[in-house]
């Protein structure tokens, strides 16, 4: 089971295509998902019908508490985990690995970039935002998208919070203290309510959809946005984006939310060995720079990252935004986040947009982070 996106099927269609002729009488099926149930949709259910399943990182304590998928260490090669421990994109491996186990492998690494239609931005005169007073600038003139939608706000919130001088979570008791959180929902705050309504509802594939589109002429530029590698290709959106750093904030570079998805193995497989074989495959450096990547795929291999033709293809997405993966900001793992996050959300969304203050926003995340550490399940 993977996730309905170009990104997230082709690829595994294509190494399953090519594992299916080099092992004949074998069949890898592919199934995929929407991209909120792959957010959100409970791991357990995919591992009662799946062998293996594309996954988010923060799913993995869950797994680790409750024995839901496979400890690989226990299962794959100790020179292939290295290798993969070795080509990681930022924290993408790391990602996958708790409580002792390394519960999937990076198929796919992302975080939040900047995009931008470098034709409108030609023709209306513009200049890319450097900073997050020339973004505001930018916005005013009606200029900037962002994917606003609760759980797109959440994790920019992070990075926000990093900018004000927190990290998120390093308290057992706050998300982040009141000081850096009033700051960072006030620059989050500026920066949405100059953007169009809409934006409140969209998720980053909404966001590239509409840059891209032949008929926008306004929505020149996105600053923070989780990229899709698709949309920088000649021929898959109606205009090509170009993508790299988002602006910095008080001459920092913006350490953004790490995201991607992980290529995991469920425990109550009946096909363990042809699977290790696959999933081994799937995620090596040369299945991820010559067949997952050219079908479409954002790879999770630093090798495929690296790669020249790759990024010929993909008007350098690749070496472009590397910088921003290698510094993105780790969530966390434990089991109870992703219940937090769903939740998590819609209170920050509630905030953002006024009808909460900002007291009453972040004693409400504060109270729900408490809950899902004690009564994570």
């Amino acid at each position: 089971m993977t996730w309905d996106h170009s990104r997230g099927y082709l690829p595994m269609v294509a190494s399953g295509q090519r594992f299916e002729e080099l092992n004949p009488g074998v069949r890898v099926l592919w199934e995929k998902r929407s991209l909120k149930d792959f957010e959100e949709y409970p791991v357990e259910v995919l591992a009662e019908r799946y062998d293996m399943m594309i996954i988010d990182h923060p799913f993995v304590g869950y797994a680790a508490k409750h024995g839901t998928l496979l400890n690989l260490e226990d299962c794959l090669s100790a020179s292939f985990l290295e290798d993969q421990k070795a080509n990681s994109v930022g924290g993408s491996h790391e990602s996958y690995h708790y409580a002792g186990g390394q519960w999937a492998l990076a198929i796919d690494a992302a975080a939040p970039v900047a995009f931008w239609r470098e034709d409108l931005m030609e023709e209306l005169g513009l200049e890319l935002p450097v900073d997050w007073e020339s973004l505001l600038r930018l916005a005013d003139r009606g200029h900037v998208e962002i994917p606003a939608a609760p759980i797109y706000c959440l994790m920019n919130f992070y990075s926000l919070c990093i900018a004000h001088g927190e990290k998120p979570f390093e308290s057992k008791d706050q998300v982040v203290s009141r000081e850096a959180g009033v700051q960072a929902l006030e620059t989050l705050r500026q920066l949405v309510e100059r953007c169009d309504e809409g934006c409140w509802s969209r998720n980053p594939i909404d966001s590239h959809n509409l840059v891209s589109s032949a008929a926008n002429t306004s929505a020149v530029y996105c600053p923070l946005a989780y990229g899709y590698i698709n949309y920088a290709r000649e021929g898959y959106g109606e205009r090509r984006l170009k993508f790299g750093e988002p602006p910095a904030y008080g001459g920092v570079p913006l350490a953004t939310t790490l995201g991607g998805t992980g290529l995991a193995i469920s425990s109550q497989t009946k096909q363990l060995d042809l699977v290790r074989q696959y999933v081994e495959f799937a995620a090596s450096g040369e299945t991820q720079r010559c067949l997952a990547t050219p079908a479409g795929g954002q790879p999770g291999h630093r090798k495929a990252w690296e790669d020249k033709l790759n990024n010929a293809l993909t008007g350098n997405y690749l070496s472009d935004t590397i910088s921003v993966l290698d510094r993105s900001f780790l969530r966390p793992r434990y089991c109870g986040y992703t219940r937090f996050q769903e939740m998590g959300g819609p209170v920050l969304h509630r905030g953002l947009k006024g009808e909460a203050s900002a007291t009453e926003t972040l004693e409400a995340l504060d109270a729900l982070y408490r809950d899902t550490v004690r009564n994570g399940e």
